[in-house]
């Protein structure tokens, strides 16, 4: 399976935009399996942060992880106020306590103007734009979380395989 659509300006990517190894996570705020892979690849961004480029697109499964919809939308607000990754990494850092209040804590925690963080998280084009992600999962063959894709193919393995592949494939 290939990643559709490709990476573009509306994804969050860190690291180096013209890195020859784009890797894309499709990922829960509340699947335990993403909460585990996530200092997985906090270490590997650390490490070859400026040799890949990593995007994040949402996949709540919101039909088992009741929070994970309010979280992708927590993190859609904090790119409204220039914070996508601190909120993304502030959640899955908090993950055993994800809950309904959880978004506004880490929004205060922050520093993000609550008032109108609260009412970003509302707005529909946030919800657009989860739905989005969402859907090019669905379209890219992702069946679970996380998925992740290198350089538009799907790749079966988790973060620990993933990290140990660019590994092999950097130069150091």
């Amino acid at each position: 399976m290939s990643l559709k659509p490709s990476v573009s300006n509306a994804d969050h990517t860190q690291g180096n935009s013209d890195a020859s190894l784009v890797i894309v996570e499709y990922g829960d705020y509340q699947c335990p399996y993403c909460g585990a892979a996530y200092p997985v690849l906090k270490e590997l961004m650390k490490e070859f942060g400026d040799q890949i480029r990593f995007v994040f697109r949402n996949f709540p499964l919101s039909e088992m992880h009741q929070y994970a919809r309010t979280a992708a939308l927590a993190a859609e607000a904090a790119v409204l106020q220039g914070k996508f990754w601190e909120m993304h990494d502030a959640i899955y850092e908090n993950q055993a306590h994800l809950d309904d209040s959880l978004p506004i804590k880490l929004a205060e925690k922050l520093g993000l103007n609550v008032p109108q963080f609260k009412t970003d998280i509302h707005k529909q084009e946030l919800a657009e734009k989860v739905d989005t992600d969402f859907e090019s999962g669905i379209i890219s063959g992702v069946n679970g979380t996380p998925s992740f894709f290198i350089n538009g193919n799907k790749f079966n393995g988790g973060a620990e395989d993933l990290f140990q592949l660019v590994r092999e494939n950097t130069a150091y």
